[in-house]
């Protein structure tokens, strides 16, 4: 993998190996996990755009979706850092993703039962494997490595989670969307009961099919990961002392300034995204399976800027260049709130490129030197996944307040401004702060 230079203990310049050799096979495992959660956000992602037809919602009904997917997120992480600690990172990807491939099974007896908060209840159970999925898989690509290719080594393996997304999106695309009837909620509410619940059948089924799929192939996935030796080095169970590690993050400001970025970072990822479809729809007057197109190519621009910026760390600070980013994510979603038209979706696109390197630059600065208070920081870092809930559904309250999806990216406006200051003031100005004991 790509070699990079360091100063030695002589200050003298030595190699420094992103991904040392020895390390790579449980690497590549390892990271195959990024592509597989991304596929399941971004699924998640079209299923607003889905249940809004199918079930003739609102924009807040349909932000509920968020709301136990991200919500399960934060509940789930904390919980899972303290087995984590307990155990190892291996144990924490594998309990992760046996609750995933359970969520997605759990999709079968919704489809048949047509409840949707049983949907609900099946995407809970699937984001809880995610948020432990996540909690134990961030830090342990920063552990498994040296130190000072830490954060490189993590926007590597981040840079697969927006191929997983592709997936999803052609997925739901080709299974979810194009199989959504084209009756409207006017012409739905015009129907006898029968032919109705006909009609959501047939689509709450092409909703189920590729949830479960995905739970099939991660069932290969789990048996290759626990059959395979992981590396054990900074992954040692160490002794569970809550009190005293929430104190010393709680004053690092470094770190918690890192965990209030994280949180609106993550809003406006979800809302940018949630609310693409439902944008092109209404500025283009396209159906949900051609607006899907564009939220594609956002997540395709998302794929090439990863890797992109992954090599411009090399020439940039991580906090530098996450402001820049941020700083053109402002300007772009402003002319998505006041331009719209092509330009307007133009620019929506566009975002993506912005948002690209952010998570994994937010999360790999958040945890620097917190040595032995890593994996419970790193949960806090997941809980504040919490942002995706919480923001997304002011963003679809504010649309069905104003009647204007325009005006809703006023709130990943905020977000940006807030991811901002983060790169260019607090994560500069705290990184040395000192750690109460």
């Amino acid at each position: 993998m790509t070699e990079v230079s360091s100063l030695n203990a002589n200050g003298t310049k030595q190699a420094v190996w992103v991904v040392p050799h020895h390390i790579l096979w449980p690497f590549i495992l390892l990271t195959s996990c990024f592509a597989w959660w991304g596929l399941a956000n971004n699924m998640t992602d079209t299923l607003l755009a889905a249940f809004k037809k199918i079930m003739s919602m609102s924009d807040f009904q349909t932000s509920w979706i968020q709301l136990a997917f991200y919500g399960s997120y934060f509940c789930l992480a904390l919980p899972a850092a303290i087995f984590i600690k307990k155990y190892t990172y291996k144990s924490g990807v594998l309990l992760g993703l046996g609750l995933f491939v359970i969520g997605a099974l759990l999709f079968y007896p919704a489809s048949k039962t047509m409840n949707y908060f049983h949907f609900l209840a099946a995407l809970y159970i699937l984001a809880g494997g995610l948020s432990i999925l996540e909690t134990a898989a961030n830090p342990y690509i920063v552990a498994m490595g040296p130190e000072e290719t830490g954060t490189q080594r993590l926007n590597f393996s981040q840079s697969f989670n927006p191929i997983g997304s592709i997936i999803g999106i052609l997925l739901s695309k080709l299974f979810i969307l194009s199989n959504l009837n084209s009756a409207n909620a006017k012409e739905r509410a015009a129907m006898s009961i029968e032919q109705l619940n006909h009609i959501q059948s047939g689509e709450l089924a092409a909703v189920m099919g590729p949830y479960v799929a995905v739970a099939l192939f991660l069932v290969v996935l789990w048996v290759l990961m626990a059959a395979t030796k992981m590396p054990k080095a900074s992954d040692a169970a160490g002794k569970l002392d809550l009190v005293p590690t929430f104190k010393r993050l709680i004053h690092n400001r470094h770190y918690v300034w890192g965990v209030v970025a994280q949180f609106f970072y993550v809003g406006a990822q979800i809302g940018v995204w949630s609310f693409t479809i439902r944008y092109v729809i209404k500025e283009l007057g396209l159906n949900e399976a051609d607006a899907s197109t564009y939220y594609l190519a956002s997540l395709l621009l998302f794929t090439v800027f990863r890797f992109i910026c992954t090599g411009l760390m090399r020439f940039l600070a991580p906090g530098n260049l996450l402001a820049i980013l941020a700083v053109v994510a402002i300007g772009l979603t402003m002319i998505v709130i006041l331009a719209g038209g092509y330009i307007g979706v133009y620019a929506l696109v566009g975002i993506s490129g912005c948002m690209s390197l952010m998570f994994p630059t937010i999360f790999g600065l958040a945890i620097r030197g917190l040595g032995e208070d890593t994996k419970i920081g790193g949960s806090g870092l997941i809980m504040a996944i919490l942002g995706g809930a919480i923001l997304t559904s002011i963003q679809g309250k504010v649309s069905d307040l104003t009647g204007s999806i325009n005006m809703a990216y006023f709130v990943p406006l905020i977000c940006f401004v807030i991811i901002a200051y983060y790169g260019k003031v607090a994560c500069h100005k705290n990184l040395n702060a000192s750690i109460p004991k």
